[in-house]
C-alpha cells in the first residue's frame, strides 16, 4: 500500500512542475524530493514524471496517477472531518421511535430542530405503538422513543418535553357533536373505543381513573392496538375516545373533538437507554433540554 505523504508529494511537483518551487512549498530540499517522487515512481511501476524537457512534464501515467491522488487525499480529508463530526454529535444518524399522538404533536418540531442545527444528522423515524417502544429503546434498535410518560422502564432516562389536555374524539353525526364543551359524565352512557391496556398502558389508565373519579366505569367496547384504527372506528360508527388535545391536527372528515372540562393532563416525554454511546443522541437531548428545560 502507498504511502500518503508521497502522494502529496507528488501533487505538489505536479501542480507547480518544478522541483525546487515544489521542495519549497513542502519545506524539503530538492534533492529529497527527487528521492521521493523517485521511489513512488517505483512504487506505482512506472514513470510519473518527464526529466528530459526543459519544463518538467507529466507523462500520461502521470496525468491519470495525479488525478487519482487528487481524489483519494480529497477523500482521507473528507472521512477525517467526518471522523470528527462523528465523534463530536455533528453527523451520524439518529433512530426516533414514536406512536401516532407525538406524530402530531413534538415530531414535526423535532426534525426541523435536527435539520436546523445539525444538517449531517441522518435522521431515521419509526412509528410503533407505545407498548414495543421501551423494548426497542433498551435493545439500542432506537435511540430515542417519543411516549406518554410512564411507560419506561428500568434502564431508561426520561424528559418530559410536553403537557396536554385530552379531549374527546366522536362522530359528526353523534348526538353530542354540537356541544361546545363536554362533561365526562355526557359520556357515561357511550360506548368507549380505547387502545388496549398492553398497548398503551399509561394513557388508557389515566381515562379509566378519571371516569371513575367522576362515579362510574366507563363502558369499552372495542380496544384496539394502533390509534388511526381508533379514529376510524370513531368515524365509522357511534364509539367515542378520549385522546391528546394535539390529536385534533389530524383532519378526518367524520370526525370532530371537543374540549373536555376539567380534562387530565398527559405528559409526552422522550425516553432513551442510560448505555446508548451515540453520540448524536447526546447533541439532540442538549436540543431537547435547551428548548423544554432552559436554566
Amino acid at each position: 500500500m502507498l504511502d500518503i505523504k508521497p502522494l502529496r508529494y507528488f501533487i505538489a511537483l505536479a501542480e507547480v512542475k518544478n522541483f525546487h518551487r515544489a521542495a519549497e512549498r513542502l519545506h524539503l530540499s530538492q534533492p529529497s524530493l527527487s528521492r521521493h517522487i523517485a521511489a513512488l515512481e517505483k512504487a506505482v511501476g512506472t514513470l510519473l514524471v518527464e526529466r528530459n524537457t526543459r519544463q518538467l512534464m507529466l507523462t500520461p501515467a502521470g496525468e491519470s496517477f495525479y488525478r487519482d491522488a487528487r481524489k483519494i487525499l480529497e477523500s482521507l480529508q473528507q472521512a477525517q472531518s467526518l471522523a470528527r463530526e462523528t465523534a463530536l454529535g455533528k453527523s451520524g444518524s439518529l433512530r426516533v421511535g414514536f406512536t401516532m399522538y407525538s406524530a402530531h404533536s413534538v415530531i414535526p418540531e423535532y426534525v426541523r430542530l435536527i435539520r436546523h442545527h445539525y444538517p449531517n444528522i441522518a435522521l431515521e423515524l419509526e412509528e410503533a405503538v407505545t407498548e414495543d417502544l421501551p423494548d426497542k429503546v433498551l435493545a439500542g434498535e432506537v435511540d430515542l422513543a417519543v411516549l406518554v410518560e410512564g411507560s419506561s422502564r428500568v434502564g431508561m432516562q426520561t424528559l418530559t418535553v410536553l403537557t396536554e389536555p385530552l379531549c374527546v374524539a366522536m362522530s359528526r353525526t353523534h348526538p353530542k357533536a354540537k356541544s361546545r364543551k363536554l362533561q365526562i359524565e355526557d359520556l357515561r352512557n357511550d360506548p368507549f373505543v380505547m387502545t388496549a391496556a398492553s398497548a398503551g398502558s399509561r394513557l388508557t389508565a389515566v381515562i379509566m381513573d378519571y371516569c371513575r373519579a367522576h362515579g362510574f366505569e366507563p363502558m369499552v367496547s372495542l380496544q384496539v392496538r394502533l390509534q388511526h384504527t381508533m379514529l376510524s372506528l370513531v368515524n365509522d360508527a357511534s364509539y367515542v375516545a378520549l385522546v391528546p388535545a394535539s390529536v385534533q391536527q389530524l383532519k378526518m372528515d367524520g370526525i370532530v373533538f371537543k374540549p373536555l372540562a376539567d380534562a387530565p393532563q398527559v405528559n409526552l416525554a422522550v425516553a432513551w437507554s442510560s448505555d446508548n454511546r451515540n453520540p448524536c443522541l447526546e447533541s439532540f437531548l442538549k436540543l431537547l433540554i435547551q428548548r423544554h428545560h432552559p436554566e
